[in-house]
């Protein structure tokens, strides 16, 4: 039994590793989960800058993805809808509707040539063995630019989730630059489907945004919404809007959906309603306006990373350093490895080097000859050269030595001498290289992503303020009905979100949300369930016939849940604060006093399932209401 628990301990542990790190949550890096990074990494090994079948697509990744296609295709379809590294053609459906994409085989795709400016160099990516050992695939792309604060992210994982929101491509670039050079900066969510925003909780992604569809007024009794919030779609909207309008929080005449490339939602208001007192309440009661929360989860050397988006922001720039410098260390080396070949070969043509081994009989004979040849012309070149550079001496052809021109040799070597020194220079001040090169694609890409969402301030609705209204509640003691349509002799003005308290004549009560048309057996006495009203009451023992009172305030109940109030019979009831009424004793023969006055507010309140004072110990025959004092 101890190994099977050890064995399930070990499994969940795995199984929950697998998740979080392979499947659920972005690597900071590159911003991707594993499978967009292999969609990403199979169009790079396909391009040709020719658009493929999606359905092609899916099928190569599948050789690096250990699940099916189905998953495949739906993260390469959400990768293309974020609009930033994918090209597409063919319908991959609607942000604003919510309808889904095509099939697999009538939609195409490839990368955007920002993705291949930014996302690609295989001379510095690191590279493991596929699921299967038959390929090899890239542990994170070198990702130049900030994509998962670009895209965004959403994941569920095994005991912990991620909610990165987007932002803004130009924004985010221009932060870095900020942060090379030592400046303050603050970044803030973008949404492909534009709103209004207020940025006030954000806290650098640890609090929440508000946000606003953008409504505008096209005359009194017609608006029209034209941006949505972020995580909604026209349909969701609109059904919104219908529940709000039969729950009686707004009154709409008709609405009327008309998006095609761009949202378009017309709302006709009835008569006495009017657009501009309209707004608050599609705000307040609708999926005009929507919170979102942020959580930063992110995977970083290999474990979760719990952070916020200025710190994911400093580390991207950081590693961007790292990859511009790298790649400017490798093109250096590849230089000066031209230099030093291109001046090898000059040298040995130049000087007819050639001309002292053709009647040597061997290659080791030729190696060493040609070796002891250049030793006096070693101080030329950058370094001593090796029996592969003497290999490749040996194979230029006789044609090429005998055209070869010594000046135009000459002239390639200063042209690389002369790339050679700008890496160089570069190299020695890579931030000030890294900041160059975010403002070349701003520069380049920066007006295809304009912001979408704008940022304004929103002030706090108050719900409770907009819908509510005074309403008129009847109660007809004879038949038990209580509601807003019962036209009984007794009615009172209350409002919509007000409770109501109901008194039975078997002492109990009980507290219910306002009716419209109600059945109560027994009720006697109908008020608002204000927490403050002193109820009075007066009831008969059965036993003794002796009378009780009490006087109480109902501030503690459940809905619908009833309560006991007395136990006995009961005599009078009342809200009115000074009455007072006059006890009739049962008469008999040695009984002096045949009447008492009782003033209601003599009584002490107290809670409302105590027993209260006694206030008589005679029967009594009947209780009578006098008059108020």
């Amino acid at each position: 039994m101890d190994d099977l628990k050890e064995q399930m301990k070990d499994h969940f542990i795995r199984y929950a590793s697998y998740v979080i790190c392979d499947r659920a949550i972005p690597n900071v890096v590159d911003g991707l989960k594993p499978v967009q990074r292999r969609i990403l990494e199979v169009l790079w090994r396909q391009n040709d800058d020719k658009l493929h079948k999606v359905a092609n697509i899916v099928g190569q990744a599948m050789q690096l993805h250990p699940h099916g296609d189905a998953p495949i295709y739906e993260a390469l379809v959400n990768l293309a809808n974020k609009g930033y590294v994918l090209d597409r053609q063919g319908n991959f459906g609607s942000l604003y509707t919510g309808d889904p994409a095509a099939a697999a085989r009538y939609i195409e795709t490839r990368l955007s040539k920002l993705a291949k400016e930014t996302l690609f160099n295989p001379d510095i990516t690191e590279t493991v063995a596929s699921y299967d050992g038959r390929n090899l695939e890239p542990v994170a792309l070198p990702a130049k630019i900030p994509l998962l604060l670009m895209h965004g992210a959403d994941g569920i994982a095994v005991g912990m989730a991620t909610r990165i929101l987007p932002h803004n491509f130009t924004e985010l670039l221009e932060a870095e630059i900020a942060f090379l050079e030592g400046r303050n900066f603050r970044i803030y969510p973008d949404f492909l489907t534009g709103g209004i925003m207020d940025r006030s909780e954000y806290d650098r992604g640890l609090g929440k945004v508000k946000l606003r569809a953008k409504i505008e007024i096209k005359d009194p009794k017609t608006l029209v919404i034209r941006e949505i919030c972020y995580g909604t779609t026209t349909e969701s909207l609109i059904r919104s809007i219908d529940e709000a309008a039969k729950k009686g929080k707004i009154k709409i005449e008709g609405i009327y959906d008309y998006t095609a490339e761009n949202v378009e939602i017309e709302v006709k208001l009835p008569r006495g309603q009017y657009a501009e007192e309209m707004l608050d309440a599609l705000y307040g009661f609708t999926e005009c306006e929507v919170s979102l929360s942020s959580q930063i989860m992110v995977i970083k050397d290999g474990l979760p990373w719990e952070t916020n988006v200025h710190e994911i922001l400093m580390y991207n720039a950081e590693k961007l350093v790292g990859f511009l410098k790298r790649e400017l260390e490798i093109e250096q080396g590849r230089l000066l490895e031209r230099i030093f070949y291109k001046t090898l070969e000059r040298i040995f043509i130049e000087n007819r080097l050639y001309k002292k081994i053709e009647t040597v009989k061997t290659l080791e004979g030729i190696h060493d000859t040609l070796a002891l040849s250049l030793k006096p012309y070693v101080k030329k070149l950058l370094r001593e050269p090796t029996q592969d550079d003497r290999d490749r001496l040996l194979q230029i052809p006789i044609r090429r030595i005998s055209q070869f021109d010594i000046d135009h040799n000459k002239e390639e070597v200063e042209a690389l001498k002369a790339s050679l020194e700008g890496i160089e220079k570069n190299l020695k001040n890579v931030r000030k290289y890294t900041i160059a090169y975010l403002k070349g694609l701003i520069e380049k890409y920066g007006a295809e992503f304009p912001r979408k969402t704008r940022i304004k301030a929103i002030e706090e609705i108050d719900r409770r303020a907009i819908e509510t209204k005074e309403v008129k509640v009847g109660f007809d003691p004879e038949t038990g009905f209580l509601g807003t349509k019962v036209s009984g002799r007794e009615q009172f003005t209350c409002t919509n979100f007000d409770k109501i308290l109901v008194f039975a004549k078997d002492g109990t009560y009980k507290v219910v949300n306002l009716p419209e048309k109600q059945y109560f057996e027994g009720a006697v006495l109908v008020l608002v369930a204000d927490k403050k009203t002193v109820v009075s009451v007066i009831y008969k023992n059965k036993e003794t016939q002796w009378l009780w009172g009490k006087r109480f305030v109902v501030d503690k109940f459940i809905l619908d849940k009833p309560y006991s109030y007395f136990e006995g019979d009961l005599e009078y009831i009342s809200i009115e604060s000074d009455a007072a009424v006059e006890f009739h004793f049962t008469t008999s023969a040695k009984q002096k006093q045949k009447k008492k006055d009782v003033f209601l507010k003599d009584i002490p309140i107290s809670g409302a399932q105590t027993r209260g004072v006694r206030l008589s110990d005679q029967k009594v025959k009947k209780v009578v209401y006098t008059r108020s004092v």
